[in-house]
């Protein structure tokens, strides 16, 4: 049976989640290239080779969308921002899309949600991934860099502000697999993107709270981890598993080091 609302703590926020690639439309709006377009380029990478130029043209129809939003009840809405919107080259701000995020803080607002920012959602700029991206030392500063200009225009008015959504599918999964932008399976450049994910977050966090956010953090996905037997090569191969996808984040963030 599924629960009814009422069933639900009090205080639980019930709320939609987006991530700006997928829905926006990057098309248009001065949006720099990302890392997704090139990654949707490569053959055999994406079904059907789509890309998110058009997406669910959220860029033009977030008023219906978000109406969507408060006809389903919900309390709260959780957006993120495309850093090659706000910087298409990954360095500079371009106005017409921090206005964008402007006007849409403002019609989540006017429905009642409370606005919940994320300001990494796995889109980088194709400019800064051609340097590198989340293999470049550099990228803490950059991601730093750009969360400040976002959060300066819009930080006042969000109930809480999530500096990266999924590291381990921003950095393993993107970098040692293959499967996400940038595609690599290169296990330098997923041991790198792994350190790199949490330097940027530690700098980012740094910059929010010199800004004066309290309600600030990051997006951790989690995965229960069973060895098939008990047999020592089992266990072995599931403490490794549990280490890169689950410990190594969450040990770094709160105990300053990460799983032997």
């Amino acid at each position: 049976m599924i629960p009814t609302r009422d069933q639900f703590p009090k205080g639980f926020t019930f709320g939609a989640a987006t991530a700006a690639y997928q829905i926006e439309g990057h098309g248009f709006g001065g949006a720099g290239p990302s890392h997704w377009d090139t990654f949707a380029a490569g053959p055999g990478n994406v079904l059907r080779g789509e890309d998110g130029a058009v997406a669910c043209d959220h860029y033009h129809r977030f008023d219906e969308d978000l109406d969507l939003c408060r006809a389903a009840n919900m309390d709260a809405y959780r957006f993120s921002t495309s850093w090659a919107r706000v910087m298409p080259d990954g360095r500079v701000v371009n106005p017409e899309g921090l206005d964008f995020y402007d006007r849409l803080t403002d019609a989540i607002l006017a429905r009642g949600l409370d606005p919940y920012l994320t300001l990494y959602h796995w889109d980088l700029p194709a400019a800064l991934s051609d340097l590198g991206g989340w293999t470049n030392p550099d990228v803490a500063q950059w991601f730093a860099d750009y969360s400040e200009a976002v959060v300066s225009r819009i930080g006042d008015r969000m109930s809480a502000i999530a500096t990266l959504n999924e590291p381990w599918c921003v950095s393993w999964l993107s970098h040692f697999l293959g499967h996400h932008a940038p595609g690599l399976r290169d296990i330098r450049a997923g041991a790198r993107s792994l350190h790199h994910v949490l330097t940027a977050h530690g700098a980012c966090m740094t910059r929010l709270r010199a800004l004066g956010h309290k309600n600030c953090g990051i997006v951790l996905n989690f995965e229960h981890t069973i060895p098939a037997t008990q047999d020592e090569a089992d266990t072995d191969a599931a403490a490794r598993q549990d280490a890169i996808n689950n410990r190594w984040f969450i040990e770094a963030i709160t105990k300053g080091s990460c799983p032997p």
